[in-house]
């Protein structure tokens, strides 16, 4: 971000030189000249001088006048997200000084329906900040635009497809992605050491994982709290759905087809199913968790294995900074017959149209944030992969331990259909897993319940 404002400092001199000295040659001469001359003189100056009103009338009308982007970001109010999003906001203003960066914030529980809500009283944001689970409900409050034709191509092509595919929904571009990021393994080394186990040879298969969660369940803490062997959340929040997507596709099985139609008579989501039974029953796996439940629980080593996004370690580091000494990551296990395939998570930025001003400039926003100089900033704060070409080498990927320790999950994870109702579907995808688990249901009759809520949200 200090690159850019220094660039656009050496360019602002630089134009600042150029008026001076075309200024300078306009000064009023005493040579006289035939009256022909002088009237192709003038005639050439007037039309040149027309010219130039124009083109600074039209760049004027468009980047150049005072523009105000009404930016929902709940991460401004996160620890360790907060200093990045406001130099984020400061380099752009300096490097565009015409336009004004207005955080709308709110938690990241509210954030979503905020927005929903401003826009019915005739508040729009011009972007979220959201996650890739989002797009189908500003989709479906009529906020979601297109962003295709709005930002420039070379910007798209750098992205890799599967990625784009993932922000696509009805054949349109929805999410700009920032990052993305499957859902990876983490592990405890300094528990696998206390248990007897290898830290450098995290579990590869269930099976494995299994026969190492007997002997990390058997430890304690030092005051005496119990160790969980591994953590998947089962909590009712709509993202925790995708968590359990990924969890079937571990196994080789699927949830939804390509088309949205629930699939769930497969060999992989009976033996996912069949996995989150065995262990809530022995006692793995903390009950009804949500993603921050682990977090706290790995943070304090009470937590030996359990699956997060990888952007996810910024919250165990803002519990115990001393985490990453003990924290390492691994790709997804392989269950069944599946090979560990995972699905894509992200962050994306999704636009709404407020006009052809805002467009312009939230394109400017859009493509100024999502850039190496940037992001090489944000990854060193959480360990994110990069979800274009150009950051495959930033340095902030190639020197993240966790990054490194789950690398390949990209390209082995797949994207998940976005339809209107994903939300409320995956609402009933936490309610099938806590069917099973803490709800003592056998699963035949949980999926007999999912299939019929289901056939009321999907498409």
């Amino acid at each position: 971000m200090k690159k850019r404002q220094l660039t656009a400092a050496v360019m602002a001199g630089v134009m600042l030189v150029g008026t001076a000295c075309s200024s300078g040659t306009g000064g009023g001469g005493t040579a006289q000249v035939s009256t022909e001359a002088a009237s192709e003189v003038s005639t050439e100056t007037a039309a040149e001088t027309a010219k130039e009103e124009t083109e600074a009338g039209a760049e004027s009308d468009a980047p150049g006048d005072p523009i105000t982007l009404k930016i929902a970001n709940y991460a401004v109010l996160e620890k360790g997200y907060d200093v990045f999003w406001e130099g984020v906001k400061e380099g752009f203003e300096a490097e565009y000084p015409n336009i004004t960066i207005e955080w709308i914030t709110a938690p990241y529980a509210e954030i979503l329906s905020q927005v929903i809500n401003m826009a019915g009283g005739g508040d729009r944001v011009d972007c979220v900040f959201s996650e890739l689970t989002w797009i189908p409900d500003l989709v479906d409050a009529g906020l979601a635009m297109p962003l295709d034709d709005v930002l420039d191509q070379d910007f798209l092509d750098d992205y890799y497809p599967n990625i784009l595919e993932a922000h696509t929904m009805d054949g349109n571009l929805y999410g700009a992605p920032l990052y993305v990021s499957p859902f990876i393994l983490f592990y405890n080394k300094d528990l696998f050491e206390k248990a007897g186990l290898d830290p450098d040879k995290p579990p590869t298969t269930y099976d494995e994982m299994l026969e190492m969660a007997e002997a990390l369940s058997q430890l304690t803490t030092d005051d005496g709290n119990k160790i969980y062997a591994f953590g998947e959340p089962t909590a009712s929040t709509i993202e925790i759905g995708s968590y359990t997507q990924a969890f079937v596709a571990n196994f080789g099985g699927q949830v939804l087809d390509e088309n949205g139609s629930l699939s769930i008579d497969n060999d992989g989501f009976r033996q996912a199913a069949e996995m989150l039974q065995l262990l809530d029953e022995k006692g793995y796996n903390p009950q009804n968790a949500k993603p921050k439940d682990l977090r706290n629980l790995f943070a304090l080593g009470q937590l030996a294995m359990y699956y997060d996004k990888s952007g996810g370690m910024n919250g165990v580091l803002s519990i115990n900074p001393e985490a990453e000494d003990f924290a390492a990551a691994a790709v997804p296990l392989k269950g069944g017959d599946g090979n560990g395939a995972s699905t894509l998570q992200s962050h994306c930025f999704v636009g709404i149209d407020n006009g052809e001003q805002q467009r312009e400039a939230l394109k400017t926003f859009i493509q100024y944030v999502i850039s190496p100089e940037v992001m090489n900033d944000y990854i060193e704060i959480a360990p994110w992969f990069p979800a274009k070409k150009s950051m495959e080498d930033m340095e902030s990927v190639r020197n993240n331990a966790i990054l490194t320790g789950a690398q390949g999950t990209v390209e082995n994870s797949k994207p998940l259909p976005l339809f209107t109702g994903l939300s409320n579907f995956n609402l009933e995808l936490c309610a099938f897993a806590q069917a099973i688990t803490v709800g003592d249901e056998d699963i035949d009759t949980a999926v007999s319940q999912l299939t019929e809520s289901a056939a009321s949200i999907l498409p």
